[in-house]
């Protein structure tokens, strides 16, 4: 499809007759060509309705703002919607926190630098300097800004100056806790990768937990982040099989390989609208 001329509408309400007669016949009778259609309805009868659809905008007979704004009056407020429309030639702008470990970040830059990423990353934040080089060859600026407890409202408000107009962040590793104020400000526009199968072995070091454990599954959780300390609805999840031939390396090894998967298909999944929060819950139209 031709992604400079694609518009993606995102709806959730309560489920009843007539939801997609209406949402398509409005948006035929404005000129737009639907090419994907994705729903979900959590009963028979009664529950919510959710739905993820795709349109072609260049024979639209409205501009963008009174399509919108026709949009709410005409389908939204009769069944009650929380929607949005947006536009794909609308790049996401994205900055990347990080720390020490590079595996995560290195996959995202890798996929956008091969532009298999659809967004602008116009930054990468870290709290130590060791990864700037491989950072800047990718052409993305490398800002360092030192966290301390004692200077840690000034290292935010320094980093809020850096990450001002993005649209997401991304913690690829990025080994500090943003403080509730932080958060605040990014609803739903702040993505993790966490080290392990949530809930299981949160905290530090979870590959020497999940060994001393003697686990059977390793797995790496992406999610959005919440004031409360990795609890956000949950993205992704991906697993591997390990066995007792299997030390604390090796389990590392294949972890920091599920990160960068979990995390790059959570990413590219927030930049093409397919995700819809709902509750503690995420809709995923993957």
């Amino acid at each position: 499809m031709n992604q400079h001329t694609t518009a993606r509408l995102l709806i959730t309400c309560p489920d009843r007759p007539g939801i997609v007669h209406a949402v398509s016949s409005f948006l035929f009778n404005h000129g737009a060509n639907i090419t994907a259609l994705d729903q979900y309805a959590t009963a028979a009868e009664g529950g919510t309705y959710f739905m993820r659809l795709e349109f072609q905008t260049p024979h639209l007979d409205l501009s963008r703002q009174v399509l919108a704004q026709t949009f709410a009056e005409a389908v939204a407020a009769r069944y009650e919607m929380h929607w949005q429309i947006s536009h794909a030639a609308d790049r996401k702008r994205v900055v990347i926190m990080v720390s020490r470990h590079d595996h995560a970040m290195l996959e995202l830059l890798w996929r956008w630098s091969r532009q298999a990423l659809p967004c602008d990353i116009q930054a990468v934040i870290s709290n130590h300097a060791d990864l700037a080089a491989d950072v800047q060859r990718f052409g993305v600026p490398f800002h360092h800004v030192v966290v301390s407890a004692e200077r840690r409202d000034e290292a935010e408000a320094r980093m809020q100056e850096i990450a001002a107009g993005a649209d997401l962040l991304i913690l690829a590793r990025y080994m500090q806790i943003l403080s509730p104020a932080w958060v605040d400000l990014w609803p739903q526009k702040i993505i993790n990768i966490h080290h392990s199968f949530l809930p299981a072995f949160v905290g530090a070091n979870p590959y020497q937990q999940a060994y001393d454990k003697g686990v059977k599954l390793i797995g790496a959780t992406a999610h959005y982040v919440t004031a409360e300390l990795d609890q956000g609805p949950i993205i992704e999840q991906g697993v591997a099989r390990v066995s007792h031939r299997d030390d604390v390396d090796s389990l590392r090894s294949l972890g920091q390989d599920l990160e960068r998967q979990v995390l790059a298909r959570a990413v590219r999944w927030h930049l093409e609208d397919r995700i819809i929060v709902h509750g503690h819950k995420t809709i995923v139209f993957d």
